[in-house]
């Protein structure tokens, strides 16, 4: 059987080598730089939602609305914030439950799924923007 490095490599002037598929799997996301240990986590809080709400990719079923996750992420993040590292009820870290509810928004945004409840523009970013400390000052 052949694989990728069976194929011819690119040789350059400078005498280095590169695998054609390297050039064009370079323009991808690169998955491998996000954690595999949030990656394993927010899973089995996924499996835990699944048996929890009625199976996997529950949250495809019907829209859903951004306050409820954004609200569920939040509260994940302030319980996680008091010192608190796992849901009491599944267990399971609350970060890696903060990361599901706001996988669910972002999969709900690119599929055109997600009620867009929230409430009108607002300043924040630029508040952020305005009260965020320079370097020189």
């Amino acid at each position: 059987m052949m694989t990728e490095h069976d194929l011819p490599r690119i040789f350059h002037p400078d005498g280095a080598t590169e695998n054609p598929k390297d050039v064009i799997g370079s323009r991808k996301p690169a998955l491998h730089l996000v954690p595999q240990s949030a990656n394993i986590l927010e899973a089995v809080v996924f499996g835990h939602g699944a048996d929890k709400y009625g199976g996997a990719y529950n949250w495809r079923v019907k829209p859903i609305r951004a306050s409820i996750y954004l609200s569920a992420a939040m509260r994940h993040l302030a319980q996680w914030l008091d010192r608190q590292n796992d849901d009491p009820e599944s267990g399971i870290s609350h970060l890696a439950h903060a990361r599901a509810c706001l996988a669910i928004l972002i999969d709900a945004q690119t599929t055109d799924s997600l009620i867009d409840d929230r409430p009108p523009v607002g300043k924040a970013a630029e508040l952020i923007q305005t009260q965020t400390k320079t370097a020189e000052g």
